[in-house]
């Protein structure tokens, strides 16, 4: 996802917010790096076109789907809070337990006519012959506006899917 956000047009997607799950120890700093590597001149200056949010996690890798139950629900009243509160227009995802509740609250209030958030989604690379499980109930639900794949097979296999070639 990193290596996405550095192709597109600072000033035209601002400001930004990173939104991960209160589990994840890596992608904020991540994102944290990148967003003070884009500032010139004064290292002092506040990161401005950017925030950094972590929200409850839908399902942990290995949680059993019964349990992930209550889990999502929270994650779901979690995302709807942020969704209202940023009104985000556009919505870069690529997966794992924070997407879905993000993009379901998004289309809803699409739907109910009380937002207009675009959702992109990017299938890992990593995903070869079959969607992970985020990307697979995206797809079904047809909650992404874009939903890219990188390998072709995939592409064959979902032909709602646009082939986007390696993005890493």
């Amino acid at each position: 996802m990193m290596n996405i956000l550095t192709e597109l047009q600072k000033d035209r997607f601002t400001p930004r917010y990173y939104v991960a799950a209160l589990t994840d120890n890596m992608s904020l700093q991540k994102a944290q790096v990148y967003e003070k590597s884009l500032i010139q001149g004064d290292r002092e200056k506040i990161i401005e076109g950017a925030q950094f949010m972590q929200i409850y996690r839908s399902r942990e890798v290995g949680q059993s789907y019964i349990t992930s139950i209550a889990t999502t629900v929270l994650a779901v009243l979690h995302a709807m809070w942020l969704i209202i509160r940023i009104r985000p227009q556009v919505i870069f995802c690529n997966g794992p337990g924070t997407c879905i509740p993000l993009c379901a609250t998004a289309f809803l209030l699409k739907v109910l006519g009380l937002g207009w958030s675009s959702i992109f989604y990017i299938e890992s690379i990593a995903r070869v012959e079959k969607l992970s499980l985020s990307g697979l109930l995206l797809y079904k639900l047809r909650l992404a506006d874009q939903f890219f794949v990188q390998w072709p097979q995939l592409q064959q296999k979902y032909p709602r899917a646009q082939y986007a070639g390696r993005l890493m």
